[in-house]
């Protein structure tokens, strides 16, 4: 079995290139001292996200990702990630960037969330900001 699976919820985007995008995450993990068990990224329409966050996190707004944190013990990571393919377009229209760039940093921010860092504070923020832009940085697909 995979230790990074994609899934496809109330959408018709299938993400491509999985074999990289894997690489690519596994590095980052590597990279931030943590063991990859597993971690399922499930694509899905903002209909979808909006719901999962009433249910599950009692939040009434959309979001591009939610990340709910699995793990059990520290240092490794297990997680769902569930990305708005909806958000992450309209985002990408808003900053002037391409979908694909916008796409690849929803999905090393869930990571990094999950290593550790947060983005609450300015100085959070900027952090966060600086490690997505350094593993952005890297070949992937």
């Amino acid at each position: 079995m995979d230790e990074i699976q994609f899934f496809y919820e109330d959408t018709d985007f299938v993400l491509g290139q999985e074999n990289n995008i894997r690489q690519w995450i596994l590095h980052t993990i590597n990279a931030e001292k943590h063991e990859l068990l597993n971690i399922n990224y499930i694509f899905c329409s903002d209909e979808y996200l909006h719901q999962v966050n009433v249910d599950y996190l009692d939040h009434d707004y959309y979001t591009d990702i939610i990340t709910f944190d699995n793990s059990e013990e520290e240092g490794k990571i297990e997680a769902d990630l569930f990305i708005s393919i909806d958000r992450v377009s309209d985002n990408a229209n808003q900053q002037s960037i391409t979908f694909i760039e916008e796409l690849r940093r929803v999905m090393v921010h869930g990571v990094l969330h999950l290593v550790g860092y947060n983005d609450k504070t300015d100085e959070e923020k900027s952090l966060m900001r600086e490690k997505e832009n350094a593993y952005l940085s890297l070949p992937q697909f």
